[in-house]
């Protein structure tokens, strides 16, 4: 396939962040139709049922605007004993060719999540079988429910990332950590041109990435996902190594915001998110504020 071509400007500035947006090319989706596809791999999520249904409200849970958007994905419920309730859910709301219902014990989840070959595994329990599941490659994460959840769009399914510890490694994350702000930023600029190893969600946005390249490669113009990187790290030397990762990886993000350690929540609240992936509980706590579906990344 083409490799649709990402172009970088300033396009928003407030106090304390400093915003560059990326855009795709419809010239080099145009320049996609023409070359051989690749086979197609539908992007698999699996997911707790409690988390497409909240039995004791009966109405859908955190996960239910995500997976549905634009029936994106094949989703692998897996059941607990209110699976009775969930099928029913499924068949009211016209889910059966989306949701396969997965019934599987936890001793054997990894491996049944291995061979289906999952993008993404949700829980809604904190520490069941995720740090086991990121061990083995895949993108793994506990979902939080807001208190009030923010409407979001309808057409458009938005995924946002972190990157320290989320798409990349949290090498640079541990030198902060370990020796302060200033060998922190020194460590970035002496390596803004080289690629950070990968984190634990690379995979996944390679696979919406993929998913993209399919609608514009069918002639779409409004693709029906977006991608955001929502970082820390500041729009000089750091935020430079972030987008040289992704261009060495061959991937692309549609927006990309460098806040220089400013809360997130704020422009969280103006993309208005289906979901939010982040390692930090504090950036996942200010997320639910702004009534935002978040998932929080284990550390490795």
């Amino acid at each position: 396939m083409g490799k649709m071509s990402c172009k970088t400007n300033q396009c928003l500035t407030n106090p304390g962040q400093d915003v560059r947006r990326m855009g795709c090319s419809g010239e080099d989706a145009e320049m996609g139709r023409d070359q051989k596809q690749e086979p197609e791999i539908p992007v698999t999520i699996a997911m707790s049922s409690e988390l497409l249904f909240n039995t004791e409200q009966q109405s859908p849970g955190p996960g239910y605007s995500f997976v549905k958007s634009e029936e994106l994905f094949k989703v692998l419920l897996i059941h607990d004993n209110s699976s009775e309730l969930s099928e029913r859910f499924i068949k009211n709301h016209k889910l059966e060719e989306l949701i396969t219902p997965f019934y599987v014990s936890g001793e054997h989840l990894v491996g049944e999540l291995q061979e289906n070959e999952t993008h993404l595994y949700l829980s809604a329990q904190p520490g069941f079988k995720v740090q086991e599941v990121l061990n083995k490659g895949i993108a793994a994460a506990i979902m939080y429910t807001p208190e009030e959840t923010t409407e979001v769009a309808e057409t458009q399914l938005r995924v946002v990332f972190d990157g320290d510890a989320v798409l990349f490694s949290d090498e640079s994350e541990r030198v902060f950590a370990t020796k302060g702000l200033e060998s922190y930023l020194n460590h970035e600029n002496e390596r803004v041109n080289e690629p950070m190893t990968e984190g634990p969600f690379k995979g996944f946005l390679q696979a919406l990435g993929k998913l993209q390249k399919k609608f514009f490669n069918k002639g779409q113009q409004k693709c029906p996902i977006r991608t955001y990187l929502l970082t820390s790290r500041d729009a000089a030397g750091a935020g430079y190594r972030a987008l040289n990762t992704l261009k060495t990886w061959g991937l692309e993000i549609d927006e990309a915001y460098f806040l220089g350690g400013s809360p997130k929540g704020p422009l969280l609240k103006m993309i208005r998110p289906h979901i939010f992936f982040d390692d930090q509980m504090r950036h996942v706590d200010g997320s639910l504020k702004e009534g935002i579906v978040a998932c929080h990344v284990l550390a490795s």
